[in-house]
């Protein structure tokens, strides 16, 4: 018997129970599935991470009041008043720093914004005409804050989509009208576009107004929240960052950098943390998925096993007619081969399924790993193999009196 006819028979084996079939497979489709489906996602999750962090802007550096390991610097005991204009100032205008091209300074805190009957609780940025070009922001409609605006004290802000849509639902313009923060009238002057994000993260819900306003009338403060940098370039990040740490410790009369009252962070710091922790938790989630894997194979072996018994006296009569113990394995190998492949494919078919709903539902990226499915196919073809050895080679060591006996 040639292979051509051994695949024939064990298809049309495998069709004779097709109850036993179907769940031989199922155990197979459900961890295949899980593992494309929980690969994509995890790698969606983290696309969509990297893209969010990178658009709060270009080579970016924060630097922040208090202590933190964090590139050229080590710092140690701080507190978070520690950053001041005249900081800022400096880190622009020092020969000291040559890596850097846009210093912003800003202060935040969350306040109530009401505009008529509506309200919502936001976090309210004070910042300068640098913040934009620092952070990537763009206008939808108005402009920003400008240098002016900072200057004069103007009371002007600008706002992020989601405060749009949160005071103003009926889908007005709110550039030219006014919304109260702290019983203070501010102006309309700006509108940015979407960025995403959700919770605290959420780059839609902020408002920017002019960082002199918001420390001398609305926060009541003299110090930094942050001051974020812009370096020249990828390449000089840590140059950028030992460079700034410097000029701050001798300013901060501190001359051991483990006692720097600040930190800095850099963009590619906080990608590393988020590529770690999304990577991280794919493998578990992987891990997870690929138990029911091993499930599905200990299923198909039990299902070959609970076969062979059945066809005992089949196999009895097959050798006694001649038939070699390899075709007899190679039988049992190509039904259990099958199984597996068959739902190999069903499994990736519905995880991709699966991965491309997520998507379309929550606006993820939509990611499938070509790795991932090559290694779905091999691991199928494996557990086939794997599971299906023993019992082929248990049909195959059967003597042919004891099988045509076995009742």
């Amino acid at each position: 018997m040639d292979i051509k006819e051994t695949f024939i028979e064990s298809i049309g084996t495998l069709t004779i129970n097709k109850l036993r079939t179907f769940l031989a497979i199922l155990g197979i489709v459900i961890g295949i599935g899980s593992v494309i489906a929980l690969v994509s996602l995890g790698e969606a999750s983290q696309q969509s991470i990297q893209s969010r962090i990178q658009s709060l802007g270009a080579n970016l550096l924060t630097v922040s009041p208090g202590s933190q390991t964090q590139g050229g610097v080590r710092g140690a005991a701080g507190g978070d008043t520690t950053l001041t204009n005249a900081d800022a100032l400096a880190i622009q205008t020092s020969p000291q720093v040559t890596t850097v091209d846009a210093v912003s300074p800003e202060v935040d805190s969350r306040e109530q914004v009401t505009a008529g009957k509506n309200n919502s609780n936001i976090r309210i940025n004070g910042v300068t005409d640098a913040y934009a070009p620092v952070h990537t922001i763009t206008m939808a409609s108005g402009s920003f804050i400008s240098s002016e605006d900072d200057l004069s004290q103007r009371k002007v802000v600008v706002l992020g989509p989601q405060v749009v849509a949160d005071l103003f639902p009926d889908g007005s313009d709110p550039v030219g009208k006014t919304v109260l923060i702290k019983n203070i009238t501010f102006q309309v002057v700006g509108v940015t576009v979407s960025k995403g994000g959700t919770g605290f993260q959420n780059q839609d819900n902020l408002a920017y107004i002019p960082l002199s306003v918001a420390q001398k009338q609305l926060f009541g403060q003299s110090y930094l929240s942050d001051i974020s940098l812009e370096a020249k370039s990828p390449d000089v990040m840590t140059q950028a960052q030992n460079e700034v740490g410097y000029l701050l410790l001798g300013r901060h009369k501190l001359s051991n950098p483990s006692q720097a009252d600040f930190s800095i962070l850099s963009q590619a710091d906080i990608l590393s943390a988020a590529s770690s922790t999304t990577g991280t938790f794919t493998a578990l989630l992987s891990g997870i998925a690929a138990i029911s894997l091993l499930v599905g194979g200990i299923g198909i072996m039990n299902i070959m096993l609970v076969t062979v018994n059945e066809r005992t006296r089949e196999i009895g009569l097959r050798k006694a007619l001649g038939a070699k113990k390899k075709i007899i394995i190679t039988q049992f190998l190509i039904e259990a081969i099958l199984l597996t492949f068959i739902g190999g494919l069903i499994g990736i078919a519905l995880g991709v399924a699966f991965s491309y709903l997520y998507a379309t539902f929550t606006s993820a990226p939509f990611v499938i790993s070509a790795v991932s499915i090559l290694i779905a196919f091999g691991v199928s073809a494996g557990i086939g193999i794997l599971f299906g050895w023993y019992p082929a080679q248990k049909a195959a060591n059967l003597q042919p009196i004891e099988a045509l006996r076995y009742e």
